[in-house]
């Protein structure tokens, strides 16, 4: 945390700017690219604003981007219903206690697909600032996922400062360890909490709680399909956050069945931030049923 500070803001503001993002939060309306804190005056970057290019030093330095607050993110939903091998006791109940052993033997069904259509709903609210992405992503067993962007339309800050953040935080989300982040006894205590009816279909609800406060960790609900023991739906927040600019990141994804298989995944994220109010996205992803050429184009299909 203390090694983030030091390196984010200049030498001369290492104290100040922190202690003032930290402790205030009653930043005025952006005027000229900046912000300013209304407690002790303090200016800030907008995180759309480009540096300066004419060498003049950047007032209060720069505000971090939402890139660091989306990737722990990326990587907790990669891997949060990838389930331990090892068998934890967790409930006495015994039709519960079958549901989370069929949750354990589904870690092979609850990941994404090597191709998948991935559509992005991204919005600034406080801005009245929307953005839209539409493209294919491919998964690969070593390395960054490719996209291929088929559609993308909207307001410019919240096309390169969301959704471009958000493709660059999944590239960068397959550097991180999924073992710091993973639902395994050794990062999280799980409890049985009780049954939950989604429409017609009977789920088993299980809360996670984090053993410690470390980035990346939710603090949450997984609902278990009581059939396949397939996670239906899982929400939460992240235990703490990744930045000193960023209040509260709320995610919650809903996966649709179809013969016990998921044939669809929604995702939505919540990034409270204290500067720019609420940041959001809608992530909705489905197996791509097209054809790819050499060059990875899409010919036809979903």
């Amino acid at each position: 945390m203390f090694r983030w500070i030091w390196r984010t803001f200049l030498p001369e503001d290492r104290i100040a700017a922190p202690w003032c993002a930290l402790l205030h939060d009653s930043p005025r309306w952006h005027i000229n690219g900046h912000y300013e804190c209304s407690v002790c005056g303090r200016p800030y970057l907008v995180p759309w604003a480009e540096p300066e290019q004419t060498g003049a030093p950047r007032l209060g330095g720069a505000l971090p981007s939402l890139h660091s607050a989306i990737r722990p993110v990326l990587v907790l939903m990669a891997v949060v219903a990838w389930p331990s091998l090892g068998r934890e006791s967790v409930t006495t109940d015994a039709s519960a206690a079958a549901v989370f052993e069929r949750f354990i033997g589904s870690r092979g069904e609850t990941g994404g697909w090597p191709v998948e259509t991935i559509q992005i709903e991204a919005s600034l609210p406080r801005l009245k600032k929307t953005g839209r992405l539409r493209a294919i992503r491919r998964v690969f067993p070593i390395g960054q996922p490719d996209y291929k962007v088929l559609e993308i339309a909207g307001d410019a800050t919240v096309k390169n400062q969301v959704i471009v953040r958000y493709i660059s935080a999944d590239e960068k989300a397959t550097e991180l360890a999924p073992s710091s982040v993973a639902l395994t006894p050794a990062n999280y205590k799980i409890h049985y909490a009780g049954t939950v009816w989604l429409g017609n279909r009977l789920t088993y609800a299980f809360r996670v709680i984090p053993r410690k406060k470390r980035e990346g960790l939710i603090n949450g609900v997984l609902w278990l399909d009581g059939e396949t023991g397939v996670v239906v739906r899982e929400f939460g927040y992240l235990a703490k956050s990744p930045s000193v600019f960023v209040k509260r990141i709320n995610l919650t994804r809903e996966n649709e069945l179809n013969n016990g298989t998921i044939a669809k995944r929604i995702t939505h994220v919540s990034v409270e931030t204290r500067l720019i109010g609420r940041a959001q996205l809608v992530i909705v992803e489905r197996p791509y049923s097209g054809v790819l050429t050499s060059g990875g184009a899409a010919e036809a299909g979903q």
